[in-house]
């Protein structure tokens, strides 16, 4: 691919898992800082790119793309790597969990960040419902059958997604205190392996996340930009 790809994001934002997904395939790739505390997201050229002014878009040889889980889709399928491909048996199942990523789990910790965005509500009411739904569904997927992702040594586009959510469901929203992670062992040995690997402390060293970014996260520290 002659055409460099361009990431547009913020530090431990959604922008993340793309990043762990460009780490793990050794690709080239440039960044450009969104400036949230500008709101920058918000400006007529980050929206020429994404109009739903959200964070990340990838600039690729096809045009801008944004949407995470398209993201990350997309890269596995023309880099042939980090997904089972099309002809592979084993496609439906990491389909199925990346559409179950994307529209189930991480809306409801979206819910956690940004309560106001959904409801007029008690928000205090709204985020112990959310909590609890949130949790429910950590506890489905760390007793989930067809989900040998978790448990691999290798790398997978699900993984690149399914860590960073982690590290914010401890961080933001108060969906998971401290150390709470370990009461779904399986979660947590998949974050330990995630963050070992060297794709995973390139990103992290690049946004100033620390040492144990998905086990045991710390809050960002930032070369540059901010996270919120």
């Amino acid at each position: 691919m002659s055409t460099p790809l361009c990431l547009h994001y913020a530090p431990d934002n959604a922008s993340l898992c793309v990043r762990l997904a460009l780490e793990e395939l050794g690709q080239p790739y440039t960044t450009q800082l969104v400036g949230r505390s500008a709101r920058a997201q918000r400006s007529p050229a980050y929206l020429a790119l994404n109009p739903n002014g959200l964070i990340p878009v990838l600039e690729t040889p096809q045009g801008p793309m944004f949407e995470t889980a398209a993201i990350l889709i997309w890269l596995a399928d023309t880099y042939g790597a980090l997904m089972p491909q099309p002809a592979d048996p084993a496609r439906a199942h990491a389909l199925q969990w990346m559409v179950w990523l994307s529209n189930t789990l991480h809306p409801a910790l979206r819910m956690m960040f940004c309560p106001k965005q959904y409801t007029d509500a008690d928000i205090d009411t709204f985020r112990d419902f959310t909590r609890q739904t949130v949790r429910q569904k950590l506890t489905l997927l760390n007793d989930a059958t067809h989900a040998d992702w978790l448990d691999a040594d290798s790398p997978s586009i699900m993984g690149c997604y399914l860590g960073p959510m982690l590290r914010w469901a401890t961080l933001y929203g108060q969906t998971l205190a401290p150390g709470e992670l370990a009461n779904w062992p399986r979660l947590y040995d998949f974050a330990k392996r995630q963050e070992a690997r060297p794709a995973a402390s390139r990103a992290a060293k690049a946004e100033g996340l620390g040492p144990t970014p998905f086990s045991a996260p710390g809050p960002c520290q930032p070369t540059e930009g901010s996270a919120l």
